[in-house]
């Protein structure tokens, strides 16, 4: 497998509610009665990135969500992701997903759905595999979900278009500027301080900085209950829940030992041609 191909692994539910929800313009069908936005975004943002955005052309992969993706977490804790209400909107962009999948074979672009599984735990196996079978392989992780900081390295960036140019790729030298913990501390620093996006609450009254201080100089909560850092009431918060904290850490954690139906091969994936060539030939104009 060749190393200078770089791989751009896509969050593929991320990517099209970027396109559904934030897309700048509404696209409608010629006749004006449906709505081709999310379809239309999707291939939009997905191309204007690997355009703009790699040095190289990539080997793209996306990965999608798996209809019971979640059942594993939720089973662990009913809150989880509990906050996300499918409503006629949401179920409008997950209509699309046959119609993006389509697209997608019809130009070769490799993608990966797997009922029982999240596209998170999908992504963290195929770095992981690439770890081991192409270590100086460049892979950019392409969605706005933070929680692919703990998969950073000096070979892994998450690539987020959302964010203003210059500030798009990100490894691990920005997570540690910005946030004050290392990549492999992202799990324990969300579980401290919570994560709205997945409705994990975190500790009452601990947020960024402090979820930073208590995990200062390279700690992870193995190292935190006999570091001398839990003092005062705060302290006594964090050992009264300090189950739930663990708990709360590994439904952040990403899973890396998936079987996968695929896994990259080395080779630059088809360029993908503008989107409204790409709506004609799904034939949804």
């Amino acid at each position: 497998m060749p190393a200078e191909v770089p791989l751009l692994l896509v969050d593929g539910h991320n990517l099209l509610w970027r396109a559904a929800f934030g897309f700048p313009a509404e696209i409608r069908s010629r006749d004006k009665t449906r709505d081709i936005t999310a379809q239309f975004g999707f291939f939009a943002l997905l191309r204007v990135a690997i355009r703009d955005e790699l040095p190289t052309a990539p080997e793209v992969i996306v990965v999608f969500d798996g209809e019971h993706g979640s059942a594993e977490r939720q089973d662990a804790d009913s809150d989880y992701k509990a906050n996300r209400v499918l409503d006629d909107n949401a179920h409008k962009a997950l209509a699309a997903i046959p119609d993006v999948q389509r697209g997608l074979d019809l130009y070769g672009i490799g993608w990966i759905e797997i009922g029982t599984a999240e596209a998170d735990d999908v992504i963290a196996t195929l770095v992981a595999h690439c770890a081991t079978a192409t270590p100086q392989r460049k892979t950019w992780i392409f969605s706005t979900d933070r929680d692919y900081y703990q998969l950073l390295t000096d070979h892994v960036r998450v690539l987020n278009t959302a964010m203003h140019p210059g500030k798009r790729h990100i490894g691990p030298d920005e997570v540690k500027a910005r946030y004050h913990v290392r990549p492999d501390q992202w799990p324990c620093f969300c579980a401290l301080k919570g994560d709205p996006s997945d409705n994990i609450p975190g500790i009452r009254g601990v947020g960024e900085r402090t979820a930073a201080q208590l995990l200062a100089d390279g700690l992870t909560l193995d190292g935190l209950r006999g570091s001398g850092r839990l003092t005062g009431a705060r302290g006594a918060v964090i050992g009264r829940q300090w189950e739930q904290l663990l708990a709360w850490r590994e439904l952040i954690r990403m899973r890396t030992g998936l079987a996968l139906p695929r896994y990259p091969t080395g080779d630059p994936s088809p360029d993908l041609p503008k989107p409204a060539e790409v709506i004609e030939k799904l034939e949804l104009w």
